[in-house]
């Protein structure tokens, strides 16, 4: 091939080469295009449905709050409905009490001037009956006085201390000095003497009264124990025993028996003395004495000796006499007769 020839291919085939890089490369440009278009297509599509989960997420959160304050709103009119139905019926509960009260202390003040009024009655009553009837009017005072003390007993601390309340307020009126000259004023101190002398009068006449009732309640105690002495001496008893705190156990004979038991402790006590407990000591200890006899009145035998020594001899003991060995040596003279029979058997056999 000439050289010409060679130049002719070689250019050919460059311009060949050529037009091949040129059409992979503008393929690769479309096929990119392609694929741009397509990728732009899925983000238009992507953004278009985030859209619509954003706009879905912002209705929901609206409805969601919108939810939260009618909660909020039915809650706080809950709350409102239940503050209003606790405020009535403590207001109702505070009326009732307020009602009870102060119908209890119109009673109270009621009972106060009923007893105010019977006490000046019988003051009149005294002061118009003279020295001569003294005797009676004191039995008949003494009576009252233990009735009153028990009607006294019954009420509590509280109630006193209201009643105690009242009859201060009724007994206890306001003074009114506004408008007074020297002559009302003198009035009003000498009239306040009055109900001073007045009161110390009845301070003394209550505290004769409370010793009375001390002594009427230790003479009606006293009383009661001596009662209560005189039962148990009847029951058997011992004559305190009535007149603790608590009363004494019932005993019985058994739970079977409904009589009391009127023994005293030594008594019962010696039923438990005794008894089988006794018997089987009495019976081991009469035993044991029987085995005891039988065994000091035993037989005192000794082994035959053997190779001219006696089993179980320690060293440094003595040497036995031979009048002990020839008891046991005939001893067994019934076992030579058997021996010989046994022997005349056998020649018998032969």
């Amino acid at each position: 091939m000439s050289d010409e020839e060679f130049c002719e291919e070689e250019s050919v085939s460059n311009t060949s080469k050529k037009g091949d890089g040129n059409f992979r490369k503008a393929r690769g440009e479309a096929k990119k295009g392609e694929l741009d278009e397509q990728l732009k297509e899925y983000i238009n599509e992507w953004r278009k449905q985030r859209a619509k989960e954003e706009e879905e997420l912002k209705r929901l959160k609206e409805k969601q709050a919108k939810r939260k304050e009618i909660r909020a709103e039915q809650e706080k009119k809950l709350a409102q409905q239940k503050k209003e139905e606790e405020e009535r019926l403590r207001k109702e509960e505070a009326e009732k009490k307020a009602k009870e009260a102060e119908e209890k202390r119109k009673r109270l003040e009621e009972a106060e001037k009923k007893r105010q009024e019977m006490m000046k009655a019988q003051k009149e009553k005294q002061t118009a009956a003279g020295p001569g009837k003294g005797g009676a009017k004191k039995a008949d005072s003494g009576m009252g006085n233990v009735q009153d003390a028990r009607r006294e007993m019954t009420k509590t601390k509280e109630q006193r201390e209201e009643e105690k309340k009242i009859s201060l307020s009724i007994r206890i009126k306001p003074l009114e000095l506004d408008g007074m000259d020297s002559d009302g004023l003198k009035a009003k101190a000498s009239e306040l003497w009055e109900v001073i002398v007045k009161l110390e009068t009845e301070k003394y006449d209550l505290e004769e009264r409370q010793k009375r009732q001390d002594y009427d309640l230790k003479e009606l105690k006293e009383r009661q124990r001596q009662q209560n002495k005189q039962k148990a001496i009847k029951l058997g008893l011992d004559p305190e025993a009535l007149t603790g705190k608590y009363p004494p156990k019932i005993r019985m004979y058994s739970k079977y028996e409904r009589r009391t038991d009127t023994r005293t402790y030594d008594d019962r006590r010696k039923l438990y003395e005794g008894g089988w407990d006794v018997l089987c000591a009495e019976l081991l200890e009469k035993t044991w004495k029987e085995k005891m006899d039988d065994w000091t009145k035993r037989p005192k035998t000794k082994l035959p000796k053997w190779f001219g020594e006696r089993p179980g001899k320690k060293a440094g003991e003595p040497e036995s006499p031979d009048d002990e060995d020839e008891g046991p040596a005939e001893a067994p003279a019934g076992a030579e007769e058997e021996e010989e029979e046994e022997e005349e058997e056998e020649e018998e056999e032969e």
